[in-house]
């Protein structure tokens, strides 16, 4: 995983959480950081503006998107896909 990819990520996700980004650890899902459906889509919103990226997720669908929100580290892998979609 790229660090400045993975450190972004996870300063988004942390401030969705309203949590310090030392508390945020890859292998954790969103449940466990207390993020909601609402905060979820917050941080995807953010996402998007801080990679200058399209997230494919459906709030309306959450778990049959192509965006893995399964954990945080997951999150970071889908965001480096998308970001080399980009690039290609």
């Amino acid at each position: 995983m790229s660090s400045s990819v993975q450190d972004k990520v996870v300063a988004i996700i942390a401030e969705q959480a309203v949590l310090d980004v030392a508390d945020v650890k890859l292998d954790m899902s969103l449940d466990d950081l207390g993020i909601d459906s609402l905060g979820l889509v917050e941080s995807i919103f953010a996402i998007e503006e801080a990679f200058d990226i399209s997230v494919p997720f459906n709030a309306n669908a959450p778990t049959q998107n192509d965006f893995d929100i399964s954990s945080v580290s997951a999150m970071v892998r889908a965001v480096e896909g998308l970001l080399a979609q980009k690039v290609a």
